[in-house]
């Protein structure tokens, strides 16, 4: 079959929720991908972020088809001794009091949104039913029902109401609007680091900062999304530790299994999570000996490979080196490490058509706003590749 054949018959078939470009890929290592022709494509995307370590990457596979001929799932009816180690690792790594895993990064989502309700009732003694979560105006948090439901983006929304109540939006990098927002029912303030489906939206420094006290004044729980900006994207393990704060409930997910199986985590302080007793929640595959097991190894890789170091020093090499491009078209660059965002003047037409020609000179990448390129490549890429890109990019944005 060839790639028509492929996108003739997932057109006929598929769900229209999606709009890809039109590359079928079948392989990939590293930072590179292949489509079901042969020809070969840098991955500046990494999965949104679920392959920070890379395509395929040796290790991850290795130890995920060693725990496969040994024990995938058991369900938690019973222990297992991958979950307990995966606990002792990622508080060791991460310095959390408890950990909860899930599977996919909305999920742990969810499972937060639960956690600080009941918190707030039983500890703030809240009123039941009152307790309200303040959100960030353009904030991308997953797709399911509650989350959709306070996303101030209209098209998340349209035609799936009605809607979780509870949720207070303010403006992202606002901390004035977070203390004028606070009331005796709020619970908590649920916020990106960076805003990256938004556009990668980087807030002003000392931003956490502020909220941190603010949070810590006010006593409500600071919930930080770190799906997309944990485990090494921006150039630190987590993105709170650019401005040396800790969250009192952390969300990773994505890289958590360097791409190789769905793996979430709620990270927390023990006042938060101590809340939920044995029947409050659950999960058929959360915390299951299999993902448990590519989570070990995923977070090893991260820190044994220089990986989180490498995206700090890539990053700003690679955000170097599209500012001093000078294109006619390009309003802004701004990002964090290797989570980059290439902000377009509105006369240029919108992102898509440029992500569409950069395909065609071997560079996968996506439009996020319309108007913004993100390029989110694997932290393992090397300056060269960089500068292997940089042609492909300056060929495409200046004229």
């Amino acid at each position: 079959m060839k790639t028509r054949d492929y996108i003739e018959l997932e057109n006929r078939l598929g769900a229209k929720n999606y709009k890809p470009l039109d590359v079928v890929l079948e392989k990939g290592q590293g930072i590179w991908v292949w489509d079901v022709e042969g020809n070969r494509y840098m991955d500046c995307l990494a999965a949104y972020s679920a392959v920070n370590q890379g395509h395929c990457h040796p290790r991850i596979i290795h130890k995920m088809k060693e725990q496969m001929d040994k024990l995938c799932i058991t369900s938690r009816a019973f222990r297992n001794n991958q979950l307990a180690l995966f606990y002792k690792d990622v508080c060791e790594l991460t310095r959390s009091h408890r950990v909860l895993p899930m599977n996919s990064g909305a999920e742990a989502v969810e499972t937060v949104i639960k956690a600080v309700r009941k918190w707030g009732y039983k500890t703030k003694q809240i009123p039941e039913g009152k307790a309200e979560i303040i959100v960030c105006e353009n904030n991308f948090h997953g797709r399911t029902l509650t989350i959709v439901g306070f996303s101030t983006e209209d098209q998340y929304k349209d035609g799936f109401g009605p809607f979780t109540p509870g949720f207070i939006p303010i403006p992202f990098g606002d901390a004035d609007a977070l203390e004028h927002a606070v009331t005796e029912n709020t619970v908590a303030f649920l916020v990106e680091p960076i805003q990256g489906e938004a556009g990668v939206i980087v807030p002003p420094d000392g931003y956490l900062q502020a909220v941190r006290e603010i949070c810590s004044r006010r006593r409500i729980a600071l919930v930080l999304d770190e799906i997309q900006t944990g485990l090494g994207r921006t150039g630190k393990l987590l993105a709170e530790e650019h401005e040396g704060i800790e969250a009192d409930v952390t969300l990773i997910g994505k890289a958590l299994s360097g791409g190789c199986y769905p793996v979430s985590a709620v990270l927390s302080n023990e006042e938060v999570l101590g809340v939920f007793l044995p029947g409050d929640h659950g999960s058929t595959f959360g915390g299951n000996p299999l993902a448990c097991a590519v989570a070990r190894e995923a977070l090893k890789v991260l820190t044994d490979e220089g990986m989180i170091e490498n995206a700090a020093k890539m990053g700003d090499y690679f955000m170097d080196r599209l500012k001093d491009m000078n294109s006619p078209h390009v309003k802004e660059v701004r990002g964090k490490g290797l989570l980059i965002g290439v902000e377009l003047k509105p006369e240029a037409g919108g992102a898509r058509p440029f992500c569409e020609r950069l395909m065609k000179k071997g560079l996968l990448c996506k439009e996020t706003h319309t108007h913004v390129i993100r390029f989110a490549p694997p932290l393992v890429i090397q300056k060269e590749e960089i500068d292997w890109a940089m042609e492909r990019i300056r060929q495409v944005l200046i004229p």
